[in-house]
């Protein structure tokens, strides 16, 4: 069981950063926009690493409290379950 959520956790954080990504594309670009309730929703669902990464990698939604804080408080979380999994 723990290899399969370390893998779901490993596709996720792929997952967020590439959104984070291409919702910082689309801004530049003039483009229709990831939701915010889409960013927020995979950072919960086991994406936060990845998308606290994007945040920081790209500057992205990095101006918005909710965001650098929400992010970085679940990302901390999820690096603590990561870490709990291996050595458990």
């Amino acid at each position: 069981m723990g290899k399969i959520l370390l893998i779901y956790l490993i596709v996720m954080n792929l997952y967020g950063y590439f959104i984070m990504y291409s919702d910082k594309e689309r801004a530049k670009a003039g483009q229709y926009r990831i939701p915010e309730a889409t960013l927020w929703k995979v950072t919960l669902i086991g994406g936060a690493i990845g998308t606290w990464l994007g945040m920081k990698s790209f500057k992205h939604k990095t101006k918005h409290a909710t965001f650098k804080f929400g992010f970085t408080a679940i990302a901390v979380l999820e690096i603590i379950l990561v870490i709990y999994m291996i050595f458990s």
